[in-house]
């Protein structure tokens, strides 16, 4: 779902590079109240994870000294973050260069130790093999089980679309954002799938020392936990160390995300237009103002007894199910798009990227966006054994409450600006303006290569 997705917003940002990326894809090919609904619902979602991760980055700390209150780093962490943003783009870039090299020598290295400590060759649990996996089990609580990490999963995947948004700000959007977009198959692959495949048979899922388990507060990762149990000095501190570095990546890319997405949206009317403005090195200051400032409310979050994380909940769930929006709508602009140039009778050689998956494998994509969607309703909604209607409502608004928030932000554009079509003509899309089509008169036609050649570009 997320190799066709990126595909998609790939071609789509070749051709219509913008710092809004498929924000304004939204509003150009499916509707501009659908594309202030998606905007709004994308900004809204970097700007409430940024004090989340803040209090993350936090926590992760607690492994070396849980003295010091927390207050302390989450100024600490704010104050870095705050510095990085001075160097705009740029600043961004060379951090997550560094911070991506570390993650990927950090997971290179667990999964090679994760197999020595399996087979036994490390630690004084022996041979595991396959034990975790049926006891307590890899799949556990039947459909429902399976079906409610489908949330969780959209936040751990999110800002895998964030190469759009720097499609604008790269010198060769053409050759950069597939390179990147392509890169997504192996990311996932390797460091999401192997990965927690590895872990999965060196921790069990039941293990209490887990965040959230039996209301266990944890200060470590299930990696670092792995790792301690296999008796293993010094290596649980090392990567204690990349968690906390994963967790600051995740917050620089917060910055990016909503303060690209917010300048894009004002610079339309659908933001206040103070926010529009980009200074003489090209940084959205006054959007990276606004976002420092909410981050902020990462201190409510440490309020005693729980109670600011109570808050942090229902923010959360503004976030809960907004990458599937965001992700279907990718995929359905890059289907109108396709079936615009042809009402339009443009020819596609004039696209300089095209996906090997073509159109098809948007539709896949938008099947399985909407899958999930669904997947996350039934969980949502299904009561539990005992629950009451109160706590049943509960549950079912923490786990989806981004979709009626997107509904209200759709339907709010709709009554203010007063039309209430449900999505721009194909025939009245606006295919030239700002459009980075091959010269028509200068180009040959591409050669169609075999079908072996276009998987293999889909991945290389």
């Amino acid at each position: 779902m997320m190799l066709f997705t990126c595909q998609a917003l790939a071609e789509l940002s070749v051709v219509y590079p913008s710092n809004g990326a498929f924000f304004e894809h939204c509003l150009r090919f499916l509707d501009p109240t659908w594309g202030f609904a998606i905007g709004w619902g994308y900004a809204l979602t970097w700007l409430i994870i940024l004090p989340f991760e803040l209090i993350a980055a936090s926590i992760t700390i607690q492994f070396w000294n849980d003295t010091i209150n927390m207050g302390v780093w989450v100024t600490v962490f704010l104050v870095v973050l705050a510095f990085i943003q001075i160097f705009g783009v740029r600043g961004y870039g060379e951090v997550e260069c560094v911070l991506s090299i570390i993650k990927i020598i950090a997971c290179s290295g667990f999964i090679i130790l994760g197999i020595v400590i399996n087979t036994g060759a490390v630690g004084r649990q022996g041979y595991l093999g396959g034990e975790y996996w049926s006891d307590p089990g890899a799949f556990r609580n039947g459909f429902e089980g399976f079906a409610s990490v489908f949330v969780i999963a959209s936040f751990s995947f999110g800002g895998t679309e964030l190469a759009g948004l720097a499609a604008a700000e790269s010198e060769n959007p053409e050759k950069s954002v597939p390179k990147a977009c392509k890169q997504v198959f192996w990311r996932i692959s390797f460091f999401y799938i192997l990965n927690l495949f590895i872990m999965g048979l060196i921790l069990p899922s039941d293990d209490p020392r887990l965040l959230g388990s039996e209301g266990a507060n944890s200060k470590a990762s299930p990696f670092v936990l792995a790792i301690q149990d296999a008796g293993i000095k010094v290596l649980p501190h090392i990567m204690n160390g990349v968690i906390t570095i994963a967790v600051i990546s995740v917050a620089n890319s917060s910055s990016f995300g909503f303060t690209r997405t917010v300048q894009a949206m004002a610079q339309v009317g659908m933001a206040p237009t103070y926010l529009a403005k980009i200074d003489k090195q090209g940084r959205p200051m006054r959007c990276t103002i606004v976002l420092l400032l909410f981050a902020l409310i990462a201190y409510v979050g440490l309020a005693p007894n729980d109670a600011g994380m109570k808050l942090f909940d229902w923010l959360l769930a503004v976030t809960g199910v907004t990458y599937f929006f965001i992700w279907g709508s990718i995929c359905l602009a890059h289907i109108r798009f396709r079936k615009a140039m042809e009402v339009q009778g443009l020819s596609l050689d004039l696209v300089p990227y095209k996906p090997s998956g073509g159109v098809w494998g948007s539709w896949i994509a938008l099947i399985f966006n909407g899958v999930c969607l669904a997947a996350a309703f039934y969980v949502c909604a299904k009561p539990k054994p005992g629950a009451t209607a109160a706590e049943t409502a509960e549950k079912f608004f923490k786990g989806y409450l981004a979709a009626p928030v997107m509904f209200v932000l759709w339907l709010g554009w709709k009554v203010k600006t007063g039309e209430w079509r449900l999505q721009t003509p194909l025939h009245a899309i606006d295919l030239k303006t700002d459009a980075k089509f091959r010269d028509p008169v200068n180009f040959e036609p591409e050669e169609k290569n075999p079908l072996r050649k276009r998987m293999l570009g889909a991945f290389f």
